[in-house]
């Protein structure tokens, strides 16, 4: 089968043909050069309006590269010709391979763009011979083309969470879809301020922000703020996994100091070494961890009554009815108050501040989870580390709305990647 054949079979033009096929290069770096003419009688396309036109005169010969085959470099090689378009005056002509004035396909593009979702940009343009500019240029044209053509008509659950992408506190604030049909990254802002999270619902739009029915955060004052003015009659859901956070950092906090404190009155360093251990759930501990626990149970120490409290605060999470729960937490408050353990008290004062959210996940049922948003903020922070960080926050953007966007691709008669 000769190569016009296959490129007649994976990639055929309407009004072009491919003519003479041409062996160039070395042996250590072969190419192939196919030339592509018009067919005869036909009429350039205004790449402007995309209506034929006259011809008003030809360019020099340019070489498109395409998809390598056996490893072999290939490249379409044509010369343009010019329009002159009644509407929009002397144009270049449209050419349905190129992708703009770029010297590659657009079947390249899309297969370097693909690659790119399983290497890092760098790894790409080494083992296919091309740049690292082709290959950001490539997904960032992916990401435009897809960008421009997902449907967002049934976004109906979102979660909301941030991650830190350079040093000095500088964060990324993240919106994912999280229905059970859906999964995917929607939109990514700079920074985590109020301004910020307005800007998600200004490019999402007020009608479909009226359908959203649930919403996932933590309890970043700026989100509870947008949330409540742009989206106040979804549920809002503060998820489990941010409340036991706060948890386990106001238990370390207490399991820390009194280690100082008992090191410092000469008794026995009975708490070292039992962070871990107290930071997991009895049913997750080892066998040498459960003897360890049973004795650290014995002494009347702070970091225990701190641990008991934490892990009877877990009961909250299987009631059904938010009345009976708010009941339990409420309990639960009192007895932490008077417990005179400082950490454990500040957490007390958050639950009854965020009662109301705190109630909605019950009032979801339970539905959502933050788990899905921390596994996606897991795949972008490795985003970011194979591509060893990003310089600015557009290659950043891309990167992430790449890996994690599901964002569509244009049909083709055949798929190179």
């Amino acid at each position: 089968m000769q190569i016009k054949t296959i490129l007649n079979r994976v990639q055929k033009f309407k009004s072009f043909v491919y003519k003479q096929v041409r062996w160039l290069g070395s042996a250590e770096a072969p190419e192939l050069e196919i030339d592509v003419v018009e067919r005869a009688n036909s009429r350039p396309v205004c790449s402007n309006c995309r209506r034929p036109g006259a011809g008003y005169d030809r360019l020099p010969r340019r070489r498109f590269e395409f998809v390598p085959l056996w490893g072999i470099k290939v490249f379409l090689v044509y010369a343009p010709r010019r329009v002159n378009c009644h509407d929009c005056g002397v144009r270049v002509e449209f050419m349905p391979w190129a992708l703009g004035k770029r010297p590659l396909t657009k079947a390249y593009g899309w297969f370097l763009a693909s690659w790119a979702k399983r290497l890092s940009w760098k790894e790409v343009a080494v083992v296919f011979r091309s740049s690292w500019d082709s290959v950001f240029r490539s997904v960032e044209m992916a990401v435009e083309w897809g960008r421009a053509h997902q449907d967002l008509s049934d976004v109906q659950s979102i979660g909301i969470d941030e991650i830190a992408w350079k040093k000095g506190h500088k964060y990324l604030t993240l919106v994912y879809q999280i229905d059970t049909h859906c999964k995917r990254l929607l939109w990514i802002g700079k920074k985590r301020k109020v301004k910020t999270l307005l800007g998600f619902f200004r490019w999402f739009g007020a009608e479909r922000s009226q359908k959203l029915k649930y919403i996932c955060t933590d309890m970043w004052k700026p989100y509870l703020k947008v949330i409540a003015k742009k989206a106040g009659h979804a549920i809002h859901v503060l998820d489990r996994f941010h409340i036991m956070v706060h948890f386990g950092k106001a238990l370390n906090e207490v399991r820390a100091s009194e280690v100082r404190e008992l090191n410092a009155k000469g008794y026995e360093a009975i708490l070292t070494k039992s962070r871990w251990l107290l930071l997991k759930r009895p049913e997750n501990l080892t066998e040498k961890q459960e003897i360890k626990l049973a004795e650290l149970l014995q002494y009347n120490l702070k970091s225990m009554r701190a641990y008991l409290l934490k892990e009877e605060f877990q009961f909250f999470w299987s009631y059904i009815s938010p009345h009976w729960a708010g009941q339990f937490m409420d309990k639960w408050c009192t007895k932490t108050m008077r417990s005179k353990i400082e950490p454990m008290k500040k957490v007390a004062k958050m639950l009854r501040k965020h009662r109301e959210l705190l109630l909605n996940w019950f009032r979801a049922k339970g539905r959502l989870s933050s788990g899905v948003v921390e596994g996606f903020n897991t795949r972008a922070k490795l985003t970011t580390r194979k591509s060893f960080g990003f310089r600015t926050y557009h290659g950043a953007e891309i990167a992430l709305y790449h890996t994690l966007g599901a964002l569509p691709e244009p049909k083709s008669t055949h798929r190179f990647c």
